[in-house]
């Protein structure tokens, strides 16, 4: 097939040196991600830059041609730097969904900066090794003539179909395989890109077809297959009827530091007795997508899983959500949200409305204080929100506050004169050391909130809800190993990673209960609901979660940090490999690895439906008006 390149002109083309330039950069990207070179992947990478270069070569004039295939170089080159950088984050890799989030990146440029080794700028070495290489083939170039050229389009057409063929027969092949992971490590990087391309396509056809009343009644049948629900009746249904509601979304902020000391000082003193007073779960796991935090936000509010291909904001925006605060709204309640970040910021200004938040207070509303790149400290929040939730109670109107916090935002550089932890030797200065200050910062910040509720007459009418939104720190820089001994406990990379706090505080409550049961993001909207008196499905609310406090077991799934299919229950995290068979499955309560899980084959399949069936009920909410 590529003997056509022993003619004198293809020979002085950059052709093949370029494809094999990229198939090193392709084992690089496979040994930085996955720590392997799998056969069958490389293939696959070989039939996609072979056919990518084999299309540049025909639609580009003959003068152009060796640039054109150094801007290929270049192109892939920094995707494939960037998704390195995004994995080393996310622990997945992005699809051709994440570059809708680009605009973000300057936002927190020094979140990104802090993601990046040295080590990832190899990919483009060639491009300043050959740079003069090529220009010299530049200048000594010969133009092919006409008959030679119609020869050597033959080839050429031939060569990117036998790629297009291969590369498609793989995509095919595998774009049945749920694991994210498994599917780019078997299908390359442009294959992958392909398989979702193809999944999102395949989708949204097929939820734009669907009738939502079908996919309702659809989502009843099987969660009524799945029965949740305990026989004790419902437990502490409307005890905080009326009440206001303030919840306070807690950034990167992990359940750990809870009940723990450092250097003879509590970490987090003020959660510490708000958990002794209130309904404290323990065992709440991360379950947002690519939105990180404002899928959190969705989530909390909505019930709905993350679709993961896209932060929910920005593509579910322009959608009017069956949400909390829209069930409140017929109750009186005014609903608003305060964040220090610009609105615009993974498109809040869209999310808000969807949600039907009656105002959103971002970033000309507080003063900075210059505590980290986002400007706002978390005191600052929470003196703005009070002063404008003051002016409600005044009214005596009843409201709904969404809160989020970003003092603890990677990579948690805290100010100096907010620094009140004494940090052993062995801590201070590392990422563990770091986080836990911020950590430290964050609880102080949330007693100066209860501190301003109580002074001005508020507490006692106030539910108080606080859940943190995703794990904190990365694996990278503070591994598993480090955080136990340094802490004195047992850490585990996934269970405790994604294990985050939440409590709920009703008023007149002094005496705590600990809810062991296991949930996630999902069941926060639930459980509120059956505090305040509110039930979902009475108000045409479809919950994908759950009260935690009137369940005997539960299972619930997770995806994007971890491939679609992993699940958590009341026994074991189990995460799938190409299917349930090849999975890996973790005990909840030792973390230590469950060899026999076949008994929850039922969760899995149960699972895997219910998630499609969230895809499709999201996709087919309706458009709400401009």
């Amino acid at each position: 097939m590529l003997s056509f390149y022993k003619n004198d002109d293809y020979r002085r083309s950059p052709m093949i040196g370029i494809w094999l330039l990229l198939l090193i950069k392709s084992v690089l990207f496979r040994l930085f991600l996955f720590g392997e070179i799998q056969g069958n992947g490389l293939l696959a990478d070989a039939a996609a830059w072979l056919g990518l270069l084999l299309i540049v070569d025909l639609v580009t004039a003959a003068r152009w041609r060796g640039i054109a295939y150094w801007v290929v170089n270049l192109i892939v080159s920094a995707l494939l730097f960037a998704s390195t950088v995004y994995f080393s984050y996310y622990g997945s890799v992005p699809t051709y969904t994440a570059l809708k989030a680009l605009d973000q990146v300057n936002q927190i440029q020094d979140s990104v900066e802090s993601l990046i080794k040295s080590v990832y700028y190899i990919y483009f070495l060639d491009l300043a090794i050959l740079a003069i290489l090529y220009l010299v083939r530049l200048i000594r170039g010969t133009r092919v003539s006409g008959r030679k050229r119609i020869g050597q389009l033959r080839v050429v057409l031939g060569g990117l179909l036998v790629c297009i063929v291969v590369s498609g027969s793989m995509v095919y092949a595998g774009n049945n395989i749920p694991n994210e992971l498994e599917q780019a490590e078997g299908l390359g990087f442009i294959g992958y890109q392909a398989a979702a391309a193809w999944e999102n396509q395949s989708e949204k056809a097929m939820a734009s077809s669907g009738d939502i009343e079908q996919t309702k009644a659809e989502i009843e049948a099987l969660m009524s297959s799945y029965p949740y629900q305990d026989q004790t009746g419902n437990v502490q249904f409307g005890s905080a009827q009326g009440k206001n509601v303030i919840v306070v979304q807690l950034e990167a902020f992990q359940n750990f530091p809870l009940h723990l000391s450092v250097g003879g000082k509590e970490l987090t003193p003020v959660l510490n007795k708000l958990a002794d007073e209130s309904y404290y779960f323990p065992h709440i796991y991360q379950q947002i997508g690519q939105g990180n935090t404002s899928d959190a936000e969705f989530m909390s509010n909505t019930s709905i899983y993350p679709t993961g291909e896209i932060a929910m904001s920005t593509g579910y925006g322009n959608r009017e959500l069956p949400s909390m605060p829209r069930m409140l709204e017929s109750r009186g309640y005014e609903a608003s949200t305060f964040h220090v970040n610009d609105v615009t910021f993974w498109d809040r200004n869209k999310l808000y409305p969807a949600l039907g938040f009656n105002h959103y207070f971002d970033k000309p509303y507080y003063t900075n204080d210059h505590f980290n790149e986002f400007g706002a400290s978390d005191e600052e929040l929470y003196r703005v929100a009070v002063e404008k939730l003051q002016a409600l109670h005044e009214q005596n109107k009843p409201f709904y506050a969404q809160m989020v916090t970003v003092s603890s935002h990677f990579p948690f550089e805290v100010p100096d004169d907010r620094k009140t932890l004494n940090l052993p030797a062995g801590l201070d200065g590392t990422q563990l050391g770091n986080y836990l200050e911020a950590i430290h910062y964050t609880d102080y910040a949330l007693g100066t909130l209860i501190d301003r509720l109580k002074a001005n007459g508020m507490w006692e009418d106030t539910v108080l809800v606080a859940y943190g939104d995703h794990f904190g720190l990365q694996p990278e820089k503070a591994s598993a190993e480090e955080i136990s001994q340094k802490l004195g406990m047992h850490y585990d990379d996934r269970l405790s990673r994604f294990n985050i706090p939440l409590v709920m505080h009703v008023p007149g409550q002094s005496a705590g209960q600990v809810v062991d049961q296991p949930g996630g993001q999902l069941d926060i909207m639930p459980t509120l609901a059956n505090l305040l008196g509110v039930k979902p499905a009475d108000e045409g609310v479809v919950a994908f979660g759950h009260d935690l406090l009137n369940i005997d077991h539960n299972v619930f799934g997770m995806r994007y940090y971890l491939p679609t299919g992993s699940f958590f229950n009341n026994d074991i995290l189990f995460v799938p490999g190409k299917g349930f068979d090849d999975g890996t499955a973790y005990s909840i309560k030792t973390m230590e690895p469950v060899a026999d899980f076949a008994q929850y084959r039922n969760d899995y399949g149960y699972i895997m439906k219910l998630m499609n069936l969230s895809d499709q009920y999201v996709r087919q909410l309706p458009k709400r008006a401009p």
